[in-house]
């Protein structure tokens, strides 16, 4: 069986922006979500990852999108080196400094923070996974997930999936007895090294 439990809820923050940027970036699909109406339409927006392009097309921008994460959404935007003023969306809890790594490569980036991530208990179904006799398989998709999760406490051994060597990193504190790292930073990865994880779990029963 499949639980679902997130461990951070998605919460939109009031954008307070000065004037129109001549582009936006865009490092998540929560980020894109919150790029909609007027003050953005139309404007090119440079994003990681095939659904957060997706999404801000959905948001009427011009998306490019600039590889499966913000390293190279940095290359990419230090070989373009477009005119004009970027302004990152972001999440409250981010990580990459890409606006300050902009600017100390001599581009004019801004960032606003566009969205929260508010943390959540366990559901009872997580909750009860996590104090049982079994071994759950745990996909985390970003370092924060991993400590999030971490704070639930989990009284079984855990085999965690993680969506980057730094997210594998985080889930550290989570003391699992295995960790499988994704081959690439995306969601059918993800879904992929999952299921591989599940066959070697049961494998092992």
């Amino acid at each position: 069986p499949a639980i679902l439990s997130p461990v951070m809820a998605i919460r939109p923050v009031p954008l307070t922006v000065a004037g129109r940027p001549a582009a936006l970036i865009l490092t998540s699909e929560n980020g894109a979500a919150q790029a909609g109406g007027p003050a953005f339409r139309g404007l090119p927006a440079w994003c990681v990852g095939p659904r957060t392009a997706g999404e801000a097309r959905r948001r009427g921008l011009r998306a490019i999108a600039a590889g499966p994460d913000a390293e190279a959404l940095l290359a990419a935007l230090l070989a373009a080196r477009p005119a004009g003023r970027l302004l990152h969306l972001r999440g409250q809890h981010a990580r990459g400094d890409v606006a300050a790594r902009l600017r100390a490569a001599g581009l004019d980036a801004e960032e606003a923070v566009a969205y929260r991530q508010d943390a959540l208990p366990p559901s009872p179904a997580a909750r009860e996974a996590l104090d049982g006799p079994g071994a759950p398989v745990v996909p985390l998709f970003s370092p924060r997930s991993a400590l999030l999760l971490a704070a639930w406490a989990p009284r079984c051994p855990l085999r965690v999936v993680a969506m980057s060597e730094a997210v594998a990193r985080a889930a550290l504190a989570l003391g699992p007895r295995a960790t499988d790292i994704a081959p690439s930073p995306d969601q059918g990865a993800m879904v992929r090294a999952t299921l591989a994880a599940l066959e070697a779990r049961d494998a092992a029963t």
